[in-house]
């Protein structure tokens, strides 16, 4: 199984205001077959990437604009169902309204993809409804916007929660072994245990 990445640059928007930015796009899968997560700004650079292979589905790790606005076009050139979790659905809306994802993010469950199943983790905070996606035969998790290189997701807007997702990343994700690579939304990939201290720290100091 490979894991690619693809950027693609734009705005994140959300309480009124605007940030530049530019997001990780993943491509799990094989020469066949791939699940992509998250569908940021630019849905051609996403389709060129894909590259003709079956795209199973299109893994929405939550529903902040910046993670979805890709979602309708590359759905419609690639014909594979959207998934997001349903807490995040009132976040879909505000850029989708009248359309809909095929399918949930069901946390528990797993994702399929070339002969690896990739467990779903649901660790909200930064939104109701993030998941992290753990596949455990190479040791690799994609965590959204839930765990950066650096620390914690951002917290303090709309719908999201720093005591929250530091419980989410300390009961999902610091269970993993240390070595285990963490593939973020945005910048740099990091390790579980390099972020270990610093996310225990944080919630030491907020008595979690």
């Amino acid at each position: 199984m490979t894991i690619e990445l693809v950027t693609t640059d734009g705005k994140f928007a959300l309480d009124g205001g605007e940030w530049d930015v530019t997001n990780n796009i993943w491509l799990v899968g094989d020469d066949r077959e791939v699940v992509v997560f998250d569908a940021a700004h630019n849905a051609p650079a996403i389709v060129a990437a894909v590259n003709g292979r079956r795209v199973k589905a299109i893994v929405l790790t939550h529903g902040h604009n910046d993670h979805i606005n890709a979602a309708v076009p590359l759905r419609d050139s690639v014909d594979a169902p959207i998934l997001l979790h349903d807490a995040d659905h009132m976040l879909w809306d505000v850029v989708w309204p009248g359309e809909q994802p095929d399918g949930a993010i069901v946390p528990g469950g797993t994702l399929a993809v070339a002969g690896h199943e990739l467990a779903i983790l649901y660790t909200p905070g930064h939104s109701p409804g993030c998941c992290c996606f753990y596949d455990v035969a190479n040791g690799v998790v994609l965590s959204g916007d839930t765990l950066f290189c650096g620390g914690p997701g951002a917290t303090g807007r709309s719908h999201s929660d720093e005591p929250t997702i530091l419980r989410s990343i300390r009961d999902s994700l610091l269970t993993l072994p240390d070595h285990t690579i963490v593939h973020t939304g945005h910048g740099d990939s990091t390790t579980i245990g390099a972020e270990r201290d610093r996310v225990l720290a944080r919630a030491a100091e907020l008595d979690l």
